[in-house]
C-alpha cells in the first residue's frame, strides 16, 4: 500500500525465536516473562492458524509475550512423543520454523542455541557467536550439482552494527544430525570452514531463505570439538551453565534490535 514503509526501513516489531532444547529455552522464557500458549480448540476456525498455530497432537511448544516495542514468540519443538526427550535435529527445527513463519509472519527469525566450537578457530567454552554463514556436513551427495545442494551453503542476515556494538565473535556454522563427529563429517566441516557446529542451524536457514524471512543465529559454545574431552561428556557437563550464559546474550541482542529496522542491524 502507498505510504507504508518498506520492510527493511520500518522498525522491527515481530520476532520469532527458534530454540531446539528446553534447557536452552526456559532461561529466555523466564527473562522475557513469556507465557506458554495453551492448546485449545475453542477459537473460531478463521483465527485458528494464527492463534493456535500448531496441529493437534504435535509436541511443539509456543511461548509468547511483549518486550518493549517487540512482539516475541519463542518456539521449541517439544518432547518427542515416543522417547520423551527433546526433539533435536534438523527435521523438527525446520518444521516448527516453517509453521511459525506461516502463522506469525515475523520480521525476523532468531535461532538461539548451544554449539560445539573449534579451539583452532578461536572458540572457547561460553563464547557467544553470531553466525555469518551456515552449511550442512552430513548430506554427502557426490554427484555434480547435488554435491553443492547437499552442503546447502547460505549466508545469514548481515548484522554488522549489532556485532560491533555487542562485541560478539563471528563465525561460520556447520550443521549435522549427529552429536558425534565421524571422519567424513570432520572433512566436510573443515571444507565448510566452520568455527562452530550444531544440529539445527542450517535447516532453519534453509526454511527462512525459502520463505524470504531474515534470520540471525546466536550460538553459545558448550564443548570444544577439537579438545581433549569426549564431545558428549563435555556437552552434558556444560549445557546448563552455557544455556544460562546464552540467556543474557539473547537479551542484549533483543535490546539492540528494539526500535531499529532491519537495515540498521
Amino acid at each position: 500500500m502507498a505510504g507504508e514503509p518498506k520492510p527493511h526501513i520500518r522498525p522491527i516489531s515481530n520476532i520469532v525465536i527458534v530454540i531446539a532444547m528446553e534447557t536452552e529455552a526456559l532461561p529466555i522464557v523466564n527473562r522475557f516473562q513469556l507465557t506458554r500458549h495453551p492448546h485449545s480448540s475453542s477459537v473460531s476456525l478463521s483465527f485458528s492458524l494464527r492463534l493456535h498455530m500448531f496441529p493437534e497432537r504435535v509436541p511443539w511448544v509456543r511461548y509468547l509475550g511483549t518486550y518493549k516495542d517487540l512482539s516475541i514468540n519463542l518456539i521449541w519443538p517439544g518432547k518427542d512423543p515416543a522417547s520423551r526427550v527433546d526433539s533435536i535435529g534438523t527435521i523438527p527445527s525446520a518444521l516448527v520454523t516453517y509453521a511459525a513463519i506461516q502463522a506469525l509472519q515475523p520480521d525476523l527469525i532468531i535461532n538461539a542455541g548451544t554449539t560445539g566450537g573449534f579451539k583452532a578457530k578461536g572458540a572457547s567454552i561460553g563464547d557467544i557467536f553470531i553466525i555469518s554463514d551456515s552449511a550442512f556436513h552430513d548430506r554427502r551427495i557426490p554427484i555434480p550439482g547435488f554435491d553443492l545442494y547437499g552442503v546447502g551453503l547460505r549466508k545469514a542476515f548481515d548484522t554488522p552494527n549489532l556485532t560491533k556494538e555487542l562485541n560478539l565473535k563471528v563465525g561460520k556454522l556447520s550443521t549435522g544430525d549427529s552429536l558425534d563427529m565421524t571422519l567424513q563429517d570432520e572433512s566436510v566441516i573443515m571444507a565448510n570452514d566452520a568455527t562452530v557446529i550444531d544440529m539445527e542451524g542450517a535447516a532453519i536457514a534453509y526454511v527462512a531463505d525459502l520463505l524470504k524471512v531474515p534470520a540471525i543465529f546466536v550460538k553459545a559454545v558448550t564443548n570444544i570439538v577439537d579438545g581433549d574431552k569426549p564431545i558428549v561428556e563435555e556437552f552434558l557437563e556444560n549445557l546448563a551453565a552455557v544455556a544460562d550464559a546464552l540467556d543474557p546474550a539473547v537479551e542484549q541482542v533483543i535490546n539492540f534490535i528494539n526500535g531499529k529496522s532491519l537495515s540498521e542491524l
